[in-house]
């Protein structure tokens, strides 16, 4: 029987993703916001073409993001939405 003492440290949760890589509370964090900015200027983008432009930057943004989460298919897809965005925005007012 194993004894077990106050000091002895647990170990800490840590949260794995396919193919052994672990989620990172700041690439979390940062996932959050990209995708929150990608949406709020999707949402705005009758208002003005540059909110297009602020859109395609968005989608870089997630497009990282999902790259650094291990998430690849997520970020080839978003860098494909990048591409249409910034195609969307250079026809746009024409």
């Amino acid at each position: 029987m194993e004894k077990v003492t106050p000091d002895r440290a647990r170990p800490q949760p840590s949260y794995c993703l396919a193919g052994g890589f672990t989620l990172n509370l700041s690439i979390t964090i940062f996932g959050v916001i990209a995708l929150t900015f990608m949406m709020a200027m999707y949402a705005l983008e009758r208002r003005h073409r540059n909110f297009v432009l602020a859109f395609a930057a968005g989608c870089l943004l997630s497009s990282a993001y999902g790259f650094l989460s291990g998430a690849w298919p997520f970020g080839v897809v978003e860098l494909i939405w990048t591409g249409v965005a910034v195609r969307r925005y250079s026809t746009a007012g024409v």
